[in-house]
């Protein structure tokens, strides 16, 4: 896998989560709209995480690091 490119990777995952905050909400109601809704949330929040974090090759094994602490600056 000498082509892949972890921050390119990562660039997808901002490209994702910025998608989803664009996105339109269907036109459902009642319980489909409320699932709909929590799962846009999730995905927003997942790809949002993997957006903020760093990847490296290692001996060909991807390493993610994501700063889970909470902001010390606030």
């Amino acid at each position: 896998m000498t082509d892949f490119d972890p921050d390119a990777m990562i660039e997808r995952f901002r490209e994702r989560a910025a998608s989803v905050k664009r996105r339109q909400i269907p036109p459902v109601e009642g319980e489909a709209r409320r699932e709909f809704i929590r799962q846009a949330e999730l995905d927003f929040r997942d790809f949002a995480m993997l957006g903020n974090a760093s990847a490296t090759l290692e001996d060909g094994v991807l390493v993610i690091r994501l700063d889970l602490r909470p902001d010390a600056a606030g």
